[in-house]
């Protein structure tokens, strides 16, 4: 027992996850659970985490997805949506209007002085206004039920801030149980160092850099409370996602460094 004025540790962190992740799972991502999201999200959807689990074993990332520019919907997106949308996996939006009603108590000796008939009981008069499209705009890639679903592969960070007010709406509104995101893992900055280190362009981890979409800028966010009260499953993508890392590195050794020549004297 904590002595009084004493300060404790309070996180909406899971210490613990659920156990319906397999070791090979773990091997391809990394996991945290906030508001006890995977217990919750097992426990009531079955089926949608069993989808989701077994479809993410399934997806991988190539060499040439990383090293190659994208469009405005990346290869990796494309893949994404093949394994999902057959399962009935949707990008859904949220929209809605607000109803207000304002409810204002009238004594008896005011309606008295108004000439109505009054006995001597109160009277509540109401007014009734709405706010067309007072939730709108709010998107997830992908929902099933009471389930969400979001990729961030490589966007400026702030999209993180869109993602989770999204999750948030669609969880305030009784619509969702919680909601799933999945983005880089720092591990794959190895992967981005090789890359730098066996080709012309030594600059390629600035592509990926601090300010995208990675695991740490959405833990930040997450610790901070930036999703309300909806519990979410971070999942981050490890180097084992990707399927030829290994025999791309051999086929791109490093080229040894050699002194430059000497000037001879003339």
């Amino acid at each position: 027992m904590s002595s009084p004025g004493s300060e404790r540790e309070l996180s909406a962190k899971d210490v613990r996850i659920s156990e319906i992740f397999t070791s090979d799972f773990l091997e391809r991502f990394e996991v945290h659970s906030y508001r006890n999201a995977s217990h919750i999200l097992a426990a009531a959807n079955p089926v949608e985490i069993a989808e989701l689990i077994y479809a993410l074993t399934r997806f991988h990332i190539d060499m040439a997805d990383i090293l190659t520019p994208g469009g405005n919907k990346s290869d990796i997106a494309k893949r994404m949506d093949k394994l999902l949308n057959p399962l009935g996996w949707w990008e859904t939006r949220v929209q809605g209007d607000l109803l207000v009603r304002k409810i204002a108590l009238v004594p008896a000796s005011e309606r008295a002085k108004s000439n109505q008939k009054a006995d001597d009981t109160s009277v509540e008069t109401e007014d009734t206004f709405r706010i067309a499209s007072f939730i709108d705009g709010h998107k997830i890639d992908f929902v099933k039920n009471r389930v969400a679903f979001d990729m961030e592969w490589n966007s400026k960070d702030q999209t993180f801030d869109r993602d989770l007010y999204a999750a948030r709406t669609f969880y305030d509104c009784g619509l969702i149980d919680g909601c799933i995101l999945l983005t880089r893992s720092r591990e794959l900055n190895h992967v981005f160092d090789e890359i730098g280190r066996r080709t012309s362009r030594g600059d390629f981890r600035a592509k990926y850099g601090a300010s995208t979409t990675w695991m740490g800028k959405l833990l930040y966010r997450l610790d901070a409370g930036r999703a309300g009260g909806c519990p979410i499953l971070a999942l981050g993508i490890r180097p084992a996602v990707i399927r030829d890392f290994q025999s791309w590195m051999d086929a791109n050794p490093i080229s040894p460094k050699t002194p430059n020549d000497p000037v001879s004297a003339g």
